[in-house]
């Protein structure tokens, strides 16, 4: 049985402004709203459809992705000046971790949305 998220809701006070914030540290393509979404394709087979909602909980988006894609989103995040973190509730202490014999950080969206990358 092949299983696999095809696309997930990603709410945000202004959609717009969070999927080109979620594509540019991602290193992604947004190429505008489609429909009622702002979707950002993350690969063939998931897209990250941002929408607008007065009132939503953040969540927690992990990405596994290689060394290379690693190091530039970690530029892309330094160049920004967005904080980042070695862990989930330490988003701001400007570390990267180590765990399962690689590298990973969180950092936080504008709209509060838990966002972590991880090598292994």
């Amino acid at each position: 049985m092949q299983i696999w998220l095809d696309h997930t809701i990603v709410p945000s006070r202004d959609k717009e402004k969070a999927a080109g914030f979620f594509a540019r540290i991602m290193g992604l393509a947004y190429d505008g709203p489609k429909g009622h979404f702002a979707p950002v394709r993350v690969n063939d087979e998931l897209t990250m459809d941002f929408d607008n909602a007065e009132e939503f909980v953040s969540n927690h988006y992990a990405f596994h992705i290689g060394d290379h894609e690693f190091d530039a989103i970690l530029e892309r995040i330094k160049a920004e000046g967005v904080a980042y973190g070695s862990g989930p509730t330490t988003t701001g202490n400007m570390e990267i971790n180590h765990r399962r014999d690689g590298r990973g950080f969180y950092f936080l969206s504008p709209d509060g949305h838990n966002f972590e990358v991880m090598t292994a």
